[in-house]
Formats: C-alpha cells, structure tokens, sequence
C-alpha cells in the first residue's frame, strides 16, 4: 500500500475544505472500520476517507458506502470478525441467472438477474476519483454476489469493462480475482488476452516487489465446483453449467496459462450424519450432495489441472429475500437440525449455520484430503484476508 504518488496543491486545499483535517475525519470513522486506517500514513488515510467516505456528511459517524460500484469489499461487517481490511469488491450484475439452492446472496438479492443502470458510466467516475484521491493499492474481487461470467455477460459485457478499466488503472490495484462457475465464457480468446495482461505487473508498479518476490499471481480466476455427480449439480446448481464444461473450462484455462484456484465451496454434512444414525439424505428427500469419494474425485482433479489451491467453506441454509424458501432447502434445514441436535443452528446475516463443532466435521476431511494430494487449502475467510 507504498508508493503512491503526491497529489498537487489544489487537491491538498479540496481535502482541506470538504473534510478538514486527518485528525478530524479519522475521529468520525465507525469503530468497526477504523482499524482499516490504523498504520497507514496522513495521506493514505486521507486518501481512503476520500474515496470511501460520504465526505460532505455531516454525521458524527461515517461508515464506507460512498463509492458507487467499486466498493468496500464487507462495508456492514466488523473488521474484529471479518478483517477484510481496504479491498474492493465490484458485482457487475444484480442477481444470478445460476439459481444455485444454497446461494447466500439470495439473502439480499433479487432471485432475477439483470445489468446495472449507467454500470459504466458510474464505473468510469469511481475509476477516475481512484487516481484523482491517489488511493493505494489494494485486491480487487469480481464477485462476490453475482457471477460475472453468468449468461448476461455474453449480452452486456459489463465484465470486460470492468477488467479493461482495471487494466487501464492496474497500479490502484494489487491482486484481481474473477469468482465464477462458468470458466468456459471465461476462457474465450478475447479473455484469456486481457487476463494475461492483468497478470502482468510492471516494475513501475507500487506492488512489483511484493509479487515477485513471494510468487504469488497477481491475477487469478476462482472456479466453484462442489459437486461430481451430475445429479447432485442439477439439483442444488440448477442454472449453472455442467460439472464437464467447468472442468473443460478450467482445463483451458491452465492451458493458457491463467492461474486457477477450485472453489469446492459449499461443502455439506455427509451420512452418517452422527454416531449411530441411521437417517441418510433419502430421509429428507433430498439427493446426497457429497459424498467422501466424490470430494476426493474434486481434490485429484485440482491437483492434475493445476490449481493453486482449493478453497471450501460449509454450507448455510439461507432464508430468501421477500420470498419464501425452497422446498429443497426447507427439507435441507431440517435436516441441519438434525445434524445439529441437540444443539440448536446458529441464525446470523440471514442464514442458519451448523455449530462449529459440526462445522469443523464436515470440513476436516476435505483437509485432510488435500493435504494427502499435496494440495494447498484454505477456508473462504482465510482465502480472502490472505489474498494481497
């Protein structure tokens, strides 16, 4: 986060006028996101208030909402419990065409996928206010809350826009991560260009050192691929693309030389569900999700296309936006209290969660399988913090 350059004088006074002094501003951060600028110099603070602040606000307490779609990756989290730190978060589209059961943005999205108005026209602004307020370098997610390689992409393009103007701005950016299910849109030869630049740093970029000496991929496309049976896809990942065009996908991927990191993300309870029960998926009316030979199958195949790593997460049971939940996760959550007895799930952020004792007992064997297959694996919080 070094390196930036100086700003000339006039900026210096429009600081000065709209927000007053660092002291001042930094005073006014909400506690759960001053520890953000905690260590940073007088400018880097400046800079990120500037950017990420409502600074004409007249609130005792700012929180970071101002930018318009290149955002603060968790603005409504605590940095205490989700340390996402300064890092940029942009979902191109609202919505997802995938439809996927257990998807957590259901909890606040639209179940319709569609484009943003003015997408690149409020893009281009944010972009310009990036190196206007001289804001360091930071990771930048594509996305969070919507796949930006979703079928809307190939009719919009808001995706490629987004990566271009990244490219055009590259040293406001340190790591660029695309999260999708569809690698095989992503893998296009007009992609592949454009991801090949976005991997290449500069020795003039503030972040050239760090890159390079740690040989981390400045750029990198996460693919979710939790299931090996195609019945369990079609039932949970209803939109999405078949598991063997996602391994085509990833396949074409490694090949062009793009790096690649497996999402086996969510990862769900697996029968016997404690000590000596009996009751199975079939019990619930559900189809198996996962079973431990198919998580193994996942974990080989990450390890002989080349993935950095694999990262995973349990599952949680969501409860929709303004509509009721699906049959498939009513019957899902049940069983989740099953699973959970006699211990009750955890209800937080829309979502009911196993207790972490559980938690840990459907995530360990994956661990433990990719530690066997040499295999690096992180959990999705740890993924993230750690991603430079």
């Amino acid at each position: 986060m070094a390196c930036v350059g100086r700003l000339g004088e006039g900026v210096e006074r429009l600081f000065q006028d709209e927000i007053g002094s660092v002291e001042d501003l930094t005073s006014r951060i909400d506690a759960r996101y001053r520890s953000v600028w905690t260590g940073k110099t007088a400018r880097e603070q400046t800079s990120l208030a500037r950017y990420f602040l409502p600074h004409a606000s007249s609130k005792p307490v700012l929180c970071p909402t101002r930018p318009r779609v290149v955002k603060w990756y968790c603005p409504f989290a605590h940095q205490n419990a989700f340390p996402s730190g300064h890092r940029y978060c942009v979902n191109v589209y609202v919505g997802c065409a995938h439809g996927c059961e257990y998807c957590y943005a259901s909890a606040y999205e639209p179940p319709q996928a569609r484009a943003k108005r003015n997408f690149v026209k409020m893009l281009l602004k944010d972009m310009a206010e990036l190196e206007q307020f001289d804001v360091p370098p930071a990771p930048i997610h594509l996305s969070n809350s919507t796949d930006p390689f979703q079928p809307l992409e190939a009719e919009v393009g808001h995706t490629r826009a987004t990566l271009e103007q990244v490219l055009a701005h590259r040293k406001r950016f340190s790591s660029v991560v695309v999260l999708t299910k569809n690698p095989t849109l992503a893998a296009e030869p007009g992609c592949i260009d454009l991801f090949r630049q976005l991997g290449r740093l500069g020795q003039d970029h503030p972040c050239y050192a760090k890159f390079t000496h740690t040989g981390i991929p400045p750029f990198l496309v996460e693919v979710s691929l939790a299931f090996w049976q195609e019945a369990s896809r079609q039932a949970y990942d209803p939109g999405a693309p078949s598991i063997v065009e996602r391994m085509e996908g990833i396949r074409l991927l490694r090949q062009a030389g793009i790096p690649v990191a497996l999402r086996i993300d969510p990862l769900f309870p697996r029968a016997p569900f404690r000590d000596n029960s009996a009751r199975t998926y079939r019990d619930f009316d559900l189809p198996e999700p996962q079973t431990l030979g198919d998580l193994e199958r996942l974990v080989a195949f990450a390890q002989e296309a080349g993935a950095c790593r694999v990262v995973y997460s349990p599952a949680k049971i969501v409860q929709p936006r303004r509509r009721p939940m699906s049959r498939a996760m009513r019957s899902m959550r049940s069983l989740y209290e099953s699973v959970a007895a006699p211990e009750h799930l955890i209800f937080r952020g829309g979502s009911w969660r196993l207790p972490p004792q559980r938690q840990s007992a459907v995530t360990a064997p994956l661990v433990d399988l990719c530690r066997r297959h040499g295999i690096s694996a992180k959990c999705c919080m740890q993924n993230l913090t750690e991603t430079p």
